[in-house]
């Protein structure tokens, strides 16, 4: 093995000399191409040239329902779309992947989000389930299951996760509605998700709650996904890397 006396590298962040001619030049390499090797490496130590673990692009998962479907509306004004531009904005080349299916339960996230994870290899997942099965009388029970599982296998795949709140209305009955609204936030706290406590707050609770949604009063209209990204937004920014 032949020495190049002289050749060094600097980490300029420590100070600390790294010489070439400590390691050697391999036989076989020219006095040229050892060099061009130590100067790259140096480059690299000095933060000139980007190491090749580059941070994964964020990428994130939407699993929802109607209200996350962009249903009724024209395409592009849904929260989804809203907070994809807003991503885009903070982080150049972002991307956001919708997954809702309007009238979807927590039975058809859980049975569906394997295979979307398997696809999609997300850095972050949104869920946002739950209502449906309110409406459909579903065992609480049961969706409690479902969402656990679902927050699991997103973190089990290395995706941060995060969980959209719900409540019912009262006609739903105070028992019903007070535990439907407290197993968002249990479930978060238990498998350590991110939590937006309710995704129609200032929509449903607003004043002017009539003008926010659409005929049907069950959907937000365009104007209330302006407000919902608000409050999904600042809690997905704090997950960013």
């Amino acid at each position: 093995m032949e020495l190049e006396a002289g050749a060094h590298l600097v980490d300029e962040p420590t100070g600390c000399a790294l010489r070439c001619s400590t390691f050697g030049r391999p036989g076989g390499l020219t006095r040229r191409v050892w060099l061009a090797h130590c100067s790259v490496a140096a480059l690299t130590l000095a933060g000139a040239v980007p190491s090749r673990a580059m941070a994964k692009p964020t990428k994130v998962l939407v699993v929802g329902d109607s209200l996350s479907a962009e249903y009724g509306i024209a395409r592009g004004s849904g929260w989804v779309a809203l907070m994809q531009q807003r991503l885009q904005k903070a982080q150049v080349g972002a991307t956001v992947v919708n997954a809702s299916i309007s009238g979807d339960t927590s039975s058809g996230g859980r049975t569906r989000l394997p295979a979307l994870l398997a696809e999609h290899k997300p850095t972050h997942v949104i869920v946002e389930l739950g209502s449906n099965d309110a409406l459909r009388g579903l065992p609480l029970a049961m969706t409690r299951d479902n969402l656990a599982a679902m927050l699991r296998a997103a973190r089990d795949a290395g995706a941060q996760v995060l969980l959209v709140g719900m409540r019912m209305p009262p006609n739903y009955g105070r028992n019903y509605t007070q535990e439907f609204e407290a197993m968002f936030a249990s479930l978060a706290k238990a498998e350590g998700a991110a939590l937006v406590p309710f995704m129609l707050a200032g929509v449903a609770d607003s004043p002017e709650a009539a003008s926010l949604f659409q005929d049907d009063r069950i959907h937000p209209n365009a104007k209330a996904h302006a407000i919902i990204v608000d409050n999904v937004w600042p809690v997905l920014r704090t997950q960013l890397h």
